[in-house]
């Protein structure tokens, strides 16, 4: 318990300024931020299973809502973030229900980590007007705010730049000491300094009055049609939210030797993103910074986010009216504290450097500073899903041999002294059949076989655990193909799924106990005991 009770301090302190950085970045009051930070954190100890994860807004999730609900014309903001926010719980409760745990699947590493580094360049552009003390920017891009922001220097407010500067060096002084909370340390010091020196008589903006939260239920009424344009767009944000936590959530618990269950995690998101939505908060997730900090502090149970949510609620009760004297400048120099670790490029540079997937890595990072956010994410999500398809739909055959002495079969290019079984040409697909596969490996297999003169063709399906409708009509079609030409098709290291749909749909031609084998030792031993006719 002292151990959850030091971790919980630890994360309070973290979370704190977050949620008001957090809800900047969504366009919504502080009030969102802290609403969901609490009942993030509440209903996440209840549900979740990880001793880690600390379920809170996080920096994509606030920039994707904002992106999303600046998408939803019509629409007021803050009923389209609370929208958004309830569209996603929803939907990630149906996910939970239909035991869809793998949709984090659909993001690719590279692709999470080029969308991380993009997500953070992009956040720390739109903090620079803040920081810089410039009045509010036209809606840009990233690159084009950024060269708005160069282009009236001139403009530039000193006592804004000393106190974003003085800010930061204390953060990064303070950071040297990992159980102190720096960055909440930083912003009290900034809200005593302001009031002391009264700053905003000199020109520094500051938050303002702060609106503590309600926690009133609240249901936005918006029509069938607004209601099914929320549900479109919620897509993006709910891969990107289960990606993003079941990553640090799994990452976390392989240090602990822990086991987690996808689905159950699936369910405890999704109910926290739909009791945040209905007491008009915003979207949560496990994010890396806040889940590694409680980690790292110590953290034994779940029961250290509990501590965070009552330190946070005790915060909020005492020392919300103190809030309105945080400078602006201070305000973007936290959040550009908070993201600084996802500025470093070296995950960019390991996946690069191991030359694979490289083209996804910068797809990523191109599709959100030029697409935005939300698109960005969804042709982020697109480009690995083509990338895989177009991985295994380019399937390599390697011809088998076997080693002198042996029943083992190996790549024979890679093996010189393997020997050829006289009369059979055995080829292995490398990528599991199916149907964007299939016609192109009987297309190559066949014409192979040609090539080499043998009269007996032995396929090993080792890779595929089962086949759909296309692989298996393909199977079917090579095998009245080479019927018709005097040849014969034998099928190795068949599967159980693969034997039972042969068996069931061809039982007098490929599914004959006699042309399924379980090695393709034995397919062999068929071949040269019964030769082709």
């Amino acid at each position: 318990m002292r151990a959850d009770l030091a971790a919980g301090l630890c994360v309070a302190g973290l979370l704190l300024p977050e949620a008001v950085a957090y809800a900047g970045l969504a366009g919504a009051p502080v009030s969102h931020g802290f609403a969901a930070v609490l009942v993030g954190l509440a209903a996440y100890a209840l549900l979740g299973r990880s001793r880690d994860a600390i379920v809170a807004p996080t920096s994509s999730s606030a920039s994707l809502a904002a992106a999303a609900a600046a998408g939803l014309a019509g629409i007021g903001h803050a009923d389209a973030l609370i929208a958004l926010t309830l569209a996603t719980g929803a939907v990630l409760l149906v996910l939970a229900a239909a035991r869809q745990g793998q949709l984090s699947a659909f993001v690719s590493r590279p692709v999470l980590r080029g969308f991380a580094f993009a997500l953070a360049l992009t956040i720390v552009i739109r903090q620079l007007p803040d920081v810089l003390g410039l009045p509010p920017p036209p809606a840009l891009d990233p690159l084009r705010l950024l060269g708005w922001v160069l282009a009236r220097a001139g403009d530039w407010q000193g006592l804004s730049l000393l106190v974003a500067g003085a800010s930061g060096a204390l953060i990064a002084l303070l950071r040297r000491r990992p159980a102190w909370p720096a960055s909440l340390i930083a912003l009290a010091v900034a809200i005593a300094a302001t009031r002391w020196l009264d700053l905003p008589a000199r020109g520094l903006a500051v938050v303002g009055a702060v609106v503590p939260p309600s926690f009133s239920p609240h249901l936005p009424s918006l029509s069938r049609d607004a209601w099914l344009r929320v549900a479109e767009l919620s897509v993006g944000l709910v891969v990107l939210l289960f990606a993003e936590s079941w990553g640090s959530m799994r990452s976390l618990a392989l240090r602990r030797g822990d086991a987690l269950n996808a689905d159950r995690e699936l369910f405890a998101l999704g109910a926290a993103n739909l009791a945040s939505g209905l007491l008009q908060g915003m979207p949560v997730g496990a994010g890396f910074s806040a889940s590694a900090a409680n980690h790292g502090a110590g953290a034994q149970s779940r029961r250290a986010g509990l501590v965070a949510c009552l330190v946070v609620a005790l915060a909020i009760a005492v020392a919300l009216p103190a809030l309105q004297w945080l400078p602006r400048p201070v305000l973007g120099v936290a959040v550009i504290a908070a993201l600084w670790h996802a500025l470093s490029p070296r995950p960019l540079a390991a996946t690069w450097r191991l030359g694979r997937d490289r083209l996804l890595v910068v797809g990523a990072v191109v599709a959100v500073l030029a697409l935005g956010l939300l698109h960005g994410m969804l042709a982020a999500v697109a480009l690995s899903i083509v990338e895989a398809l177009r991985r295994f739909s380019q399937p390599v055959l390697h011809e088998l041999a076997a080693l002198p002495g042996t029943r083992n079969f190996v790549n024979r290019i890679d093996h010189p002294e393997a020997e050829v079984v006289a009369g059979a040409l055995i080829l292995r697909p490398q990528e599991p059949l199916f149907f964007a596969s299939a016609e192109r490996v009987v297309a190559e297999a066949a014409a192979r076989l040609s090539a080499s003169g043998a009269g007996t063709l032995v396929l090993s399906l080792e890779e595929s655990g089962d086949l759909d409708s296309t692989a298996f009509e393909c199977l079917l079609e090579l095998d009245l193909r080479l019927a018709g030409r005097g040849q014969r098709l034998l099928l190795a290291r068949v599967k159980e799924p693969v034997r039972a749909l042969l068996q069931a749909s061809a039982p007098a031609g490929l599914g004959r106990e006699e042309r399924l084998f379980w090695s393709v030792a034995d397919a062999a031993a068929a071949v040269t005991s019964t030769p082709a006719r």
